[in-house]
């Protein structure tokens, strides 16, 4: 399949697998540090499909693209690192790094005293 896709049509077509792909992880899986990773192959492929659609025709490659998928990867690297830190947070007051059905309950320990 991927010799009959031309240039153009390669990079939004890798995305929409990318994309397909952090999706069924993101669904799939229950451990936090999974399903954040899941959210950056899902960014992964809206960028390479963004991407792209910005080099379609004959001239040149679109720059704006180019400057928002750059300041979309700041983003996505900041906001990575903010879930790490609230995942290890969770992990230290729960004794667990996954998304427990129910309200949140802590361990007798962590709770604070009066």
């Amino acid at each position: 399949m991927i010799e009959y896709l031309d240039p153009s049509q390669l990079y939004p077509a890798g995305g929409a697998a990318l994309f397909a792909l952090g999706l069924h992880g993101l669904i799939r899986r229950r451990h936090l540090v999974l399903r954040i990773l899941a959210l950056n192959i899902m960014g992964s492929g809206v960028f390479m499909v963004f991407l792209g659609v910005a080099a379609r025709g004959d001239g040149p490659p679109d720059p704006v693209a180019h400057a928002l998928t750059l300041t979309g990867i700041v983003v996505a690297v900041s906001a990575t690192a903010f879930a790490l830190a609230l995942m290890v947070r969770l992990a230290r007051l729960t004794g667990y790094a996954i998304l427990l059905p129910g309200p949140l309950k802590t361990h007798p320990q962590n709770r604070p005293e009066p």
